[in-house]
């Protein structure tokens, strides 16, 4: 594995849970501060909030895990990598560190695992903030009309080809901010070359087209009594604003901001994440 990129005032730690994985955080703040999960996407890990912890950890006592199988967390150990397996490892994060409640602000999966944090364990999340991710309730016209803008899913799920394109690193580069410089896209980049990283990378796409996916449908009555804050980037290029469409009718307190940029908005515009994450959160 490749060293620890270094940023001044981040503490880091290897956690071992009780959901059989062992997750890698980095911390930042006052330790007797409120806490704020910070949940990387794919293929990404802890280093995308550098830009934005300085801002948030100033009065939050900020922690930023890498999802299991990324990063520099451990691999699953029963291969599952299902999105509601990642909920259990934070809520179980939370248990061991001793919180009681979170403020969440997560980006791409990191989002979506928020989501289904929020839906199963409302009592552990103080508020939501979601970016660059669709939500449970998308329209299903709307999920229609842009299904092929998640074509890029098949071949990374796909056993074997999947990890191969991974390791590979170009398809990796390509997911990436194409403006993103070759030396920060390589902090991604070469941390899943390694074999465990690649595997779970496609498991990510791969259960949650078939086991994931399929059942979206159970969420159609759900409502969310979590405060919710969703930023989008008017240009993504795999999801669309007009998919945000119906989310109204499942959350109770809700802002919706669509803003110029693409999908790696944390890396595009770090100033406008800080600026609404510090104000979301307090």
């Amino acid at each position: 594995m490749p060293p620890l990129p270094e940023l001044a005032g981040v503490r880091h730690h290897e956690i071992p849970l009780p959901t059989g994985v062992r997750l890698h955080v980095a911390e930042a703040g006052p330790a007797d501060a409120p806490a704020l999960l910070l949940v990387h996407g794919w293929p990404q890990h802890w280093w995308m909030w550098r830009d934005v912890l300085p801002a948030l950890s100033e009065r939050r006592r900020v922690l930023c895990p890498d999802l299991r199988g990324l990063g520099w967390s451990g691999a699953a150990p029963d291969g599952n990598y299902t999105k509601g397996r990642l909920a259990d490892d934070l809520a179980a994060l939370l248990d061991v560190l001793g919180i009681e409640r979170a403020g969440y602000l997560g980006h791409d999966w990191g989002g979506w695992v928020g989501w289904l944090l929020a839906l199963r364990r409302p009592e552990r999340i103080e508020r939501l903030m979601a970016v660059s991710i669709l939500h449970p309730w998308v329209p299903y016209g709307e999920m229609l009309r842009n299904l092929w803008r998640l074509a890029y899913m098949l071949p990374l799920g796909t056993p074997v080809l999947g990890p191969a394109l991974v390791r590979d690193g170009r398809a990796v580069r390509a997911a990436l901010d194409p403006r993103m410089p070759d030396d920060d896209a390589a902090v991604y980049v070469d941390v899943l070359r390694e074999p465990a990283r690649a595997e779970a990378s496609s498991a990510y796409y791969r259960q949650f087209q078939l086991r994931e996916a399929p059942r979206l449908h159970t969420f159609a009555r759900a409502r969310l009594a979590v405060p919710v804050r969703v930023l989008f980037g008017r240009h993504d290029p795999v999801l669309r604003p007009s998919q945000l469409a119906g989310l109204d009718r499942h959350v109770d307190d809700l802002e919706v901001e669509v803003v110029d940029g693409g999908h790696f908005l944390v890396d595009e515009r770090p100033e406008v994440v800080a600026d609404r994450a510090a104000a979301w959160f307090g």
